[in-house]
């Protein structure tokens, strides 16, 4: 059966199946920094284009295989299957989106996605009616079960490493992978079995039917909705310039309205157009040879879907690097900040915060509970939804000195 599929719906079926999972991880990269209301429309949409690149693949390799010339397919079968898919990435997707995801979280998570894949490939198999019966090879299912749940949990392992560049495509190279090879696995333990010679018993069924060329044409409508969402994705999205950003915190730029005309072809110039900055503190005091300080910023820039907001200090609990930019968490969830790492820790103030792992910064005063973990540490930050960040080995003795813990131990 598998040696008589068109190699070039294959070839589509898979890029299709990745084309989605680009998008639907892209845009789930995006729940931690959004508003609560935008979370669920990011939640909704991220679920729509994977479920909608899931089951496209599945049909599109549906059309690529040698079925027999009477098949046709039953609607409610058919629609049932794009809501179990739709469902379960969904789940999937917010269990690992909210806070930091714990290994059982992640491997529940990848479960689910998985099995859920295959159940949405079996449904939408037995919407087929015809006058034949569909054997399977149990060997085969559990081989294509086991094919979605492990490279399924491993594209999500690689969408929480990094939410961007080559990590996002990575993780929607390995979520084609899961789709296309538990499909074409299933494929090649299924048979199709005539009806004569077993009393009868063919796939037939009441209900509304729609023909392979019915299929075919909704098929390649939802193509094009993939590519398209694909596409729309790329375009890159109108930022504040990071060092405009800087001086309005710092106090270099005047807080009144700004209002920048901008140039052509220069979006970015575009998007700072009647920004309103934050009161801060103007005072540069002079450092050595009578250079002037920067002031510890008072208020940090984070990034929401209608602008740039701005974050007190004091909230602040810690700042994590991801990629070019940091994910501020003020205790109840994460933002992400325009600022590298390195410039949020010079930005901040020293009195409050350190640098405690390559990748971490943490606020002192919040700092609720440290104990060791293998060959470094972590501590616990206070808040509604508590969180822990992990410590470096080399800096384990000047944290506990800056928390007072080895002048009591003296």
């Amino acid at each position: 059966m598998f040696v008589g599929h068109n190699p070039y719906l294959v070839a589509l079926s898979v890029v299709i199946a990745i084309l989605g999972g680009y998008t639907g991880f892209g845009l789930a990269a995006r729940l931690r920094g959004a508003a609560h209301a935008s979370r669920r429309v990011l939640l909704a949409g991220a679920a729509c284009f994977l479920a909608v690149g899931i089951w496209t693949m599945h049909f599109v390799g549906m059309l690529a295989a040698p079925l027999p010339p009477d098949a046709s397919y039953l609607v409610l079968p058919t629609v049932v299957s794009f809501l179990i898919c739709a469902l379960v990435v969904g789940i999937s997707l917010f269990f690992v989106s909210i806070g930091e995801p714990s290994s059982a979280r992640l491997i529940s998570s990848a479960v689910l996605l998985g099995v859920g894949v295959v159940s949405m490939h079996y449904v939408g198999i037995h919407g087929l009616q015809g006058d034949f019966r569909l054997e399977h090879e149990h060997a085969m299912i559990v081989f294509s079960a086991a094919i979605a749940i492990g490279t399924a949990y491993g594209g999500l392992r690689i969408f929480l490493a990094q939410h961007g560049g080559a990590r996002l495509a990575l993780s929607a190279v390995a979520f084609g992978l899961a789709v296309s090879g538990m499909h074409y696995t299933a494929m090649y333990g299924m048979r199709f079995v005539p009806a004569e010679g077993l009393g009868g018993h063919a796939m037939t069924g009441g209900g509304l039917v729609a023909s392979s060329q019915v299929l075919a044409l909704i098929v390649a409508l939802l193509c094009f909705l993939i590519i398209a969402g694909f596409l729309l994705f790329l375009v890159p999205e109108p930022r504040p310039r990071a060092h405009m950003v800087q001086g309005v915190a710092n106090g270099l730029l005047p807080d009144e309205e700004m209002t920048i005309a901008p140039r052509d072809g220069d979006a970015a110039d575009a998007a700072l157009t009647a920004f309103r900055a934050p009161p801060v503190n103007k005072t540069l005091p002079l450092g050595g040879a009578g250079q002037p300080r920067p002031v510890p910023a008072s208020r940090l820039p984070v990034e929401g879907v209608d602008g740039t907001h701005f974050i007190d200090a004091a909230a602040i609990r810690s700042i994590k690097a991801d990629a070019h930019y940091t994910l501020i968490h003020d205790g109840g969830r994460e933002r992400m900040c325009t600022w590298s790492i390195s410039e949020a820790e010079a930005q901040l103030d020293p009195g409050n915060f350190m640098r405690v792992h390559r990748s971490h910064i943490v606020a002192i005063p919040h700092v609720t509970l440290i104990r060791r973990e293998g060959d470094g540490a972590v501590v616990e930050l206070d808040g509604p939804a508590p969180h822990l960040v992990p410590v470096s080995r080399a800096r384990i003795a000047e944290l506990k000195a800056r928390l007072g813990l080895l002048r009591r131990q003296a």
